[in-house]
C-alpha cells in the first residue's frame, strides 16, 4: 500500500530531514510514526501526499512512484488519501458544512451526493448538530473532529495524520483516537504522528520511529487495539 525505499530529501541549505528511509506499510495496517520534535515525521507525511517529493529513492503508494506523477496526476492520488494536518487549515470564513464540502467540490462531485457525504461525516465525528456553525464557534476538540470529517468525506483508503492529539486534553483526545479505531476496523490504511506514548502502548499497532531524520528499528506497542 505505502513503501519508502532509499528516501533522502534535503531541503535549501543542506538540512537533511530524512536519510535513507525504508519501510512497507500493508493495506488496512495501523501504523504510528513517532520521534522527536523535528525528526522528519511532518516532511515523511507531506512526501505520501506528495506535497513535498524526494530528493532520492522511490515513494510508492496504491503502486504508483509519487514522486514521478505529473501535476495532472496528482488530483487522483489524493482521492485515495484523507489528510489531518497539525494546524487544522480550516477555512473561518466557511461553515462547517461548507469546509467539509470543499474536498468534494474540488473534486467534481454531484451536489446532492455529496451533501449526503458530508453529513454521514458530520454524524461520524459527533458533529452533525453543528453544520451551520462557525469553525471559530468550536472547541479545540471539535475543530479536530472536523478536520477529520472533511479528510474522510471522500471515503479514501489512505488516512494520515500530523499529531492529530498534539494539543488535546486527555478526554478529547482519547475519542479522537476512538474515531480513529473505527476507520482501521473497516479496513482503511492509517498512518498517524504522535508523541503520545500512552496511544503507542494502548493500541498495540506498528511503530515507526524517526531520530534525526533516520528510520530505527522497528517496534510494535504493547497494548491491545
Amino acid at each position: 500500500m505505502i513503501s519508502f525505499n532509499q528516501v533522502c530529501k534535503r531541503y535549501p541549505g543542506g538540512y537533511e530531514a530524512l536519510k535513507s528511509v525504508t519501510f512497507d506499510i500493508a493495506e488496512g495496517e495501523m501504523v504510528f510514526l513517532t520521534g522527536h520534535s523535528g525528526a522528519g515525521k511532518s516532511t515523511l507525511l507531506n512526501l505520501i501526499a506528495a506535497i513535498e517529493r524526494p530528493n532520492t529513492g522511490s515513494v510508492v503508494v496504491k503502486g504508483q512512484n509519487v514522486a514521478s506523477l505529473k501535476g495532472g496526476a496528482l488530483p487522483y492520488l489524493r482521492r485515495n488519501l484523507g489528510l489531518v494536518f497539525q494546524d487544522h487549515k480550516l477555512l473561518f470564513d466557511r461553515s462547517v458544512f461548507d469546509n467539509v464540502m470543499l474536498p468534494l467540490q474540488i473534486c467534481g462531485f454531484d451536489h446532492r451526493e455529496s451533501a449526503k457525504r458530508v453529513r454521514a461525516a458530520l454524524d461520524k465525528v459527533g458533529l452533525l448538530q453543528r453544520e451551520k456553525a462557525n469553525p471559530i464557534a468550536l472547541s479545540g476538540g471539535e475543530q479536530q473532529r472536523l478536520c477529520i470529517a472533511r479528510a474522510i468525506v471522500n471515503r479514501p483508503s489512505i488516512l494520515l495524520a500530523d499529531e492529530p492529539t498534539g494539543n488535546l486534553d486527555m478526554a478529547y483526545a482519547a475519542d479522537i483516537m476512538e474515531i480513529f479505531k473505527s476507520f482501521h476496523q473497516v479496513g482503511v490504511t492509517l498512518l498517524i504522528a504522535t508523541h503520545d506514548e500512552g496511544t503507542l502502548h494502548r493500541f498495540g499497532a506498528h511503530v515507526l520511529t524517526l531520530k534525526h531524520g533516520e528510520l530505527q528499528p522497528t517496534s510494535t506497542g504493547s497494548g491491545q487495539a
